[in-house]
């Protein structure tokens, strides 16, 4: 009976599955955070390892695991807890802060500072069906490696195995989760993580199986850890929003950006219709005044003529009558006359100067709209920027809007410079106590600001922090050469990062309308957007 309940449970894994694969990138990111924990015993004053587990950090300084991993040292006090971290680093010892035999839950804080990358916690994880992945200390494969006693207490990259939920399974005392990552004896306390690198559980037991039967495997939902952590003051990184690949989100920008293209092209059609009607009313308009322009240009020649015959025939009679004054203001006005109906007739307005006139009255149209217009608001100055859950990859906490104050000279907050290249606006930021590089970007033609966050491991940040080391980005108020200075000196930081980040945030902003919000720190202090 228990071998067909083990195949239907393995059947309907299988079944259950999501086509959607753990992103190794993520995984890597969030492993940095694991550590190997060790119950330790003095001999001649030399440390030795009685048994080892795994937990994860919840802050920079404290470490979750299963309470049957430090329970040995918990009753005898001649043991301690030792905290081997994966990434770089040296072996501290632990402080036993709070035990939950309950839902086999226990808190570790390290002795001396470590600066462990803290993982997220999923908000809202799926708990019934999915991709998972167990990562751990097992150790069959420390004695397949053969590692020494002296080993465990160096830094080692956890092992990482995939599988899939099969569901919630409450037990008799708390709430667990069952899938078919494989977890071995020393992976206990190991955190099981989601396709974004989010806990979803604290990995504890496996079902006892044959060869023959399919591996079950429990982990301690986040129904129970979550509790537990606040009840001891801790408040942990916890991200409830959708688990989305950057390929995913590279497709839809793609796709975004062809139905703006599109609908550019729409409007620069429309436009263009419009102001083909424009010319077609404007030239009509200008025929019209054309036309009544040479009618009032003979009309005025046809009177001046007549007044020439007459002042012609007025200088005929006083001649005739020997009035040699009279007929010399007869004559004058007959010229004058003559003359001015010449310059009304032969300055009648061509229909040739319609194209000429049309192109003046368009000049004139376009540099009123420029002068006399009420301007486009520009995003810059003070301005509110919101996320965009739709379009950012969000895996760690992320503040849900964020005050900037730009400047045209690529100043923001008054006192971090962006640098400019290639057209971008942009800052890199590599805090010294944290093993993530921020590339923040502002585009002021769209509002758009954007925060790419790559969680690097100890190798790649001692590179990263050299390179940031050979310039120091300026004050603001230099100018656009201090500026373009700038971002030709942040391009062989960017030249040393990954091809995608980890992390992508995108913010919309537009003008502060009496919002006052806590201006960001130009340095991330913890893994959320700022400037």
């Amino acid at each position: 009976m228990l071998h067909r309940l083990a195949a239907l449970f393995a059947c309907l894994a299988l079944f259950s599955a999501v086509p959607v694969h753990a992103d190794p990138a993520d995984i890597d990111a969030a492993a940095r955070g694991v550590v190997r924990i060790i119950i330790i015993q003095m001999n001649n004053g030399q440390p030795t390892p009685v048994s080892h587990g795994t937990g994860f950090a919840v802050t920079p300084e404290e470490v979750v695991t299963n309470a049957h991993v430090v329970d040995e040292a918990r009753q005898d006090s001649s043991l301690t807890i030792g905290i081997v971290p994966s990434d770089g680093g040296e072996a501290v010892y632990g402080r036993l802060v709070a035990v939950s035999p309950r839902n086999d839950l226990a808190l570790v804080a390290t002795t001396k500072p470590m600066h462990l990358p803290p993982l997220t916690i999923s908000g809202n994880p799926n708990d019934e069906s999915g991709p998972v992945v167990a990562v751990g200390y097992p150790q069959n494969v420390d004695i397949a490696q053969g590692l020494s006693i002296a080993d465990l207490f160096r830094p080692q990259p956890p092992v990482e195995s995939s599988g899939s939920l099969a569901g919630r399974r409450p037990s008799r005392q708390f709430d667990t989760l069952l899938h078919t990552a494989p977890v071995a004896r020393g992976s206990s306390g190991g955190p099981l993580l989601d396709p974004c690198g989010r806990v979803i559980g604290v990995n504890s037991f496996g079902a006892e199986t044959s060869s023959a039967e399919a591996g079950f495997y429990f982990a301690i939902s986040t129904r129970e850890l979550l509790p537990f952590l606040r009840a001891n003051n801790v408040t942990p990184q916890v991200n409830g929003l959708p688990c989305r690949s950057l390929a995913e989100l590279n497709e839809q920008e793609r796709q975004r950006a062809e139905e703006q293209q599109v609908a550019t092209q729409a409007k620069a059609q429309a436009d263009e219709q419009v102001l083909a009607q424009r010319r077609e009313e404007e030239l009509r308009k200008i025929d019209y005044q054309i036309i009544d322009q040479r009618d009032n240009r003979m009309a005025l020649a046809f009177v001046l003529l007549l007044v020439a015959f007459g002042g012609g025939g007025f200088a005929w009679l006083a001649y005739e009558e020997g009035e040699s004054r009279r007929m010399k203001i007869g004559g004058a006005v007959a010229a004058v006359a003559l003359i001015g109906c010449g310059i009304a007739w032969f300055s009648r307005p061509s229909f040739a100067e319609a194209d000429d006139r049309l192109q003046d009255r368009l000049r004139e149209q376009m540099s009123a709209n420029e002068t006399g217009a009420i301007p486009t608001p520009q995003p810059t100055g003070a301005l509110m920027c919101t996320l965009q859950t739709d379009r950012s990859r969000v895996i760690g906490p992320a503040q849900p809007s964020v005050s900037l104050d730009w400047k045209d000279d690529g100043c923001v907050n008054s006192r971090t410079q962006y640098g400019f290249e290639n057209g971008a606006w942009t800052r890199i930021l590599a805090p010294t106590d944290q093993s993530n590089v921020a590339v923040n970007r502002y585009d002021p033609s769209t509002g758009e600001y954007r925060m790419d966050r790559y969680l690097l491991e100890q190798g790649q940040m001692s590179q990263v922090r050299k390179a940031r080391a050979q310039y120091e980005p300026p004050a603001c108020g230099g100018g656009k050469a201090a500026a373009e200075k700038l971002g030709a000196e942040q391009s062989a930081v960017l030249a040393l990062l990954p091809p995608e980040p980890n992390e992508r945030l995108v913010y919309d902003c537009s003008k502060a309308q009496g919002v006052t919000a806590a201006s960001p720190s130009p340095v991330p202090a913890t893994p959320s957007a700022k400037p």
